[in-house]
């Protein structure tokens, strides 16, 4: 099976799953790599930027939960969450 099969709907959906976790389960072997060969200021950036990263999707996720919400809104909501995070974070 390949992407063109599962993009088609040939294939059984088993064999769909499979080969996404084999593209998943090789492009995460990849970025180790790739991540094992940074500096440590590049780590640290990438750091930085997978955090911006996150808080957009969650910001975005946020908006689609409340279209009504203003931005301010969202943002505090944003941080509320983050804030929550934290908390649970301690307890473990």
């Amino acid at each position: 099976m390949n992407g063109h099969d599962i993009l088609t709907g040939k294939g059984s959906l088993t064999q769909a799953r499979q080969e996404i976790q084999r593209l998943a389960d090789q492009l995460y072997r990849e970025r180790v790599l790739a991540a094992r060969q940074m500096p440590p200021e590049e780590k640290l950036l990438a750091g930085e930027e997978l955090f911006d990263y996150a808080c957009s999707i969650t910001l975005a996720g946020i908006r689609n939960q409340f279209p009504g919400a203003s931005e301010e809104e969202c943002l505090r909501m944003l941080e509320e969450r983050l804030e929550l995070r934290e908390r649970m974070e301690k307890r473990e």
